[in-house]
């Protein structure tokens, strides 16, 4: 029998910084995953982190992106037709929460995580020794018509308001950035203040290492064996159980089947999504991701390949893998830079844990004593993953939080 002060529950790049968090304040931390760090829904994402992010992403307000939709036609979104009634009361609240009013809420609230989303990676980067995997030449938002770029008018109005770096650029100006690109997008954002990582899986393991190096504890279990040991936590590890009066829950997608036995339904659903790594053809590079704005793909460079990354479907998260996206999104990822044969023989498939409000749930369980939540991220993970351990680590440590964590609270589902 093992006891820590702390046990975490999930060994994403959320997890891991909320491990390392607790582990730095001096507590014994104890790390648990049926995998191995990073290696599940952390794995595939764009590689960007966002501090730059000011709205979240909304439910189509026009009714021809909604039919490209419905016929399967669109790049950024596809389903499974037996799955929309599961997920018709999601797509109602996130159609509600994408009303103007409600998203600049959202704005405000997820501000101060995303304020600090660069400079707690880059405390936890220089700890770790993984300043290799870092670049910091920001990333490009294309607009190959008029019209979509003068549709980003209010994101860079809020950008200056928020002294938010970016440079809206011509397309002869961000060609003379990326030259590998063709030249048929007419207008561009660089977002300067932005940083990405060349291979999201290492960062993560840089970061498990470095908890491991400070005497952090990582063992293989399954978080569902979670139960009461009064007066402790208990889980079941392949090194015996392990026992703790605080366990934090940071699983993503997995977290409702560790949480709707125990009584605790709070409103997630998932949004899958895929990745696939190509060779570039020739000597044809990119130095920093590229966002399609019309086609809702991203073009990043990884260790592995230049990474294609998909828009989001809706699935059941277990269901098989549907990898259509890619046949609508390749002729134009193909039209703008020269990619070449798939590195992988099948694409990655993951699944994004969402709330229809766009805000995780940061903080207390309710009505479980000693269990914390820390998963509901969405497309910002790795964005938000240290931002995220620092405050969850405050919070059970008792300490000061750096901002207020009650827009995050699990409380606000409770009716």
């Amino acid at each position: 029998m093992a006891r820590v002060d702390f046990i975490v529950l999930g060994a994403g790049i959320v997890g891991t910084s909320i491990a390392l968090h607790l582990a730095k304040r001096g507590p014994s931390v104890a790390l648990i995953d049926r995998g191995g760090a990073g290696e599940g829904t952390s794995y595939g994402n764009t590689g960007i982190i966002e501090g730059n992010t000011i709205f979240p992403q909304v439910f189509p307000s026009n009714w021809a992106a909604l039919a490209r939709i419905a016929l399967k036609r669109a790049p950024e979104a596809n389903y499974h037709l037996a799955f929309l009634p599961t997920v018709a009361p999601w797509l109602l609240a996130f159609r509600a929460a994408s009303e103007p009013a409600r998203v600049l809420e959202t704005a405000q609230l997820m501000r101060p995580l995303f304020a600090r989303a660069i400079a707690e990676h880059d405390v936890l980067v220089a700890e770790a020794g993984a300043e290799r995997y870092i670049r910091r030449n920001g990333w490009l938002k294309l607009y190959r018509g008029d019209r979509s770029f003068e549709k980003q008018a209010r994101e860079l109005e809020m950008a200056a308001s928020l002294g938010i770096a970016n440079v809206p650029l011509d397309g002869e100006a961000a060609h003379a950035l990326e030259p590998s690109l063709a030249p048929v997008f007419r207008h561009a954002v660089h977002w300067t203040g932005s940083v990405s990582v060349s291979n999201p899986l290492a960062l993560t393991r840089a970061y498990a290492a470095r908890f491991a190096a400070i005497g952090g504890i990582t063992l293989s279990g399954d978080a569902r064996s979670l139960h009461r040991a009064e007066p402790h936590w208990r889980v079941d590890t392949a090194s015996g159980p392990v026992d703790a009066s605080d366990v934090v829950v940071a699983l993503g997608p997995w977290t409702p089947d560790l949480l709707d036995p125990l009584g605790i339904k709070l409103p997630l659903a998932v949004k899958r999504g895929y990745h696939r790594h190509f060779r570039a053809r020739g000597n044809a590079a990119l130095s920093r991701p590229i966002l399609d704005a019309e086609n809702g793909y991203c073009l990043t460079p990884m260790e592995q390949g230049i990474r294609l990354t998909t828009g989001a479907e809706f699935a059941a998260r277990d269901a098989p893998p549907t990898p259509v996206q890619f046949d609508r999104l390749l002729p134009a990822a193909r039209e703008l830079f020269p990619l070449g044969d798939p590195v992988e023989a099948q694409p990655w498939m993951g699944s994004r844990p969402c709330f229809a409000d766009s805000r995780p749930v940061i903080g207390r369980a309710p009505r479980q004593r000693g269990l914390w939540l820390a998963y509901g991220h969405g497309h910002w993970g790795l964005t938000l993953g240290p931002a995220t351990g620092r405050l969850m680590a405050e919070m059970v440590t008792k300490a000061t939080p750096f901002c207020d964590p009650k827009p995050y609270g699990a409380e606000r589902f409770m009716h």
